[in-house]
């Protein structure tokens, strides 16, 4: 048995570049970005109208003009008009001077250099009068190119696309984003006891879930993964598995590993040329998972059946290494508190239950539910996270802090 740090470092150790492809950016959400995006143009593209108002010539309201004949109304999208005085039908007197009625979003006229929002106005019969003082210079423009200019960064490789990036993409014009390419993956379940989900079982029989939460929980990568059942039987878990290997960058399997007369896994995957790094990690829950890998970049998950064990070891260990693959940037551990006090004597980590919560000092707590055991995957529902107690001591302290890993956001 080796330690969950040492698991770690050798799953780590195998991490896999899966190449780069392109997809069109509406169904890029979730993935890693492969290339710098430049802008194609300045932003914003020309002086941008920031207030819905009249635009002047500040030079007026300096020699003391208040009031002012609107001569255009301009809307966004619409050419500015470049002068102001062709449509100036008053008197001209230092009292009066032309402007030009502006929408947000519309491109500042040549013509004119500053912004006065409809609230600081009073408008009758095409007149604008300023209420309110005083006027800045250049107020309520937002000037070309002070956000990027053309040719600059705007989106660097190796951010996790969202919404943000999404929305700059459109701006700058990338209808298509190159992203690391995801894994093809296959989810195995195996064991006669199990029936699918539509089947109704016998007594002495349970519904599969275990391939169905981690196909949910891969989904949020994107990952459409295969999912398919193993008997318990050796040859036929070997075809199979020598077939899989062939066409799938990731084999994740649930159950089979562990020391019973029909756990077939590891020695199936041995049998068909898969190397294995390690069986057994000093842990509980998930204390018989096994891992190797096979041709190039094949990696196997083999993860305890107890549905616990499952969901810990994916959160533990295949999370991790996918993230890594596919270049997400690192984060630190995050830790909570310790709610209450826990015992618990085997020298192993042990990944108990917990409920978060919050405090108004914005520390999170986390309350221990321990459950019923690896099998009890009920109490999952009424939980958050594990919480990683060390196996170096049996007594776990309220106040302490320890890692923990969410599986609830």
């Amino acid at each position: 048995m080796i330690t969950v740090s040492e698991a770690e470092q050798i799953i780590l150790s195998h991490r896999k570049d899966f190449g780069v492809e392109y997809v069109p950016f509406l169904a890029a959400r979730g993935r890693v970005l492969a290339e710098n995006i430049a802008a194609d143009r300045d932003l914003p593209p020309y002086d941008r109208v920031t207030m819905d108002g009249i635009a002047i010539q500040y030079s007026d309201y300096e020699a003391g003009c208040r009031t002012f004949q609107i001569v255009a109304t301009q809307a966004a999208g619409d050419p500015p008009p470049t002068e102001l005085y062709s449509s100036f039908i008053i008197h001209h007197s230092s009292f009066i001077k032309p402007c030009i009625e502006v929408m947000t979003g519309a491109a500042r006229s040549s013509a004119t250099d500053t912004i006065i929002p409809y609230e600081h106005l009073h408008i009758a019969d095409g007149i604008a009068h300023i209420k309110h003082e005083p006027v800045l210079p250049g107020q309520n423009v937002h000037v070309q190119g002070t956000d990027r200019r053309k040719g600059d960064t705007v989106i660097s490789a190796g951010q996790i696309i969202g919404p943000t990036q999404i929305n700059m993409a459109a701006a700058v014009g990338k209808s298509e984003l190159l992203v690391k390419k995801l894994p093809r993956v296959v989810i195995l379940s195996s064991g006669d006891e199990l029936v699918d989900v539509t089947d109704t079982p016998l007594p002495y029989q349970i519904r599969r879930s275990n391939n169905y939460s981690t196909y949910t929980v891969l989904r949020h990568y994107g990952i459409e993964a295969l999912m398919l059942h193993l008997p318990d039987d050796l040859d036929a878990i070997r075809r199979e598995v020598a077939r899989l290997q062939t066409e799938f960058d990731v084999i994740i399997l649930s159950g089979g590993v562990s020391m019973g007369k029909f756990d077939y896994i590891p020695q199936a995957l041995e049998d068909t040329g898969v190397q294995m790094h390690f069986h057994k990690v000093r842990q509980r829950p998930g204390k018989p998972f096994w891992f190797g890998t096979f041709g190039e970049r094949g990696v196997v998950f083999a993860l305890p059946g107890n549905p616990v064990s499952t969901f810990m070891c994916l959160h533990r260990y295949v999370l991790p290494w996918l993230e890594t693959s596919l270049g997400f940037p690192p984060a630190p551990p995050a830790c909570a508190v310790l709610a209450k006090s826990v015992r618990f004597e085997p020298q192993m980590v042990y990944y108990i239950q917990v409920k978060l919560r919050q405090d108004a000092e914005a520390r999170l707590w986390a309350e221990p539910l321990e459950g019923r055991g690896s099998g009890d995957f009920a109490n999952l529902l009424d939980t958050d996270a594990f919480l990683e107690l060390p196996m170096d001591r049996t007594e776990f302290e309220a106040g302490e802090v320890f890692r923990v890993l969410r599986f609830k956001k």
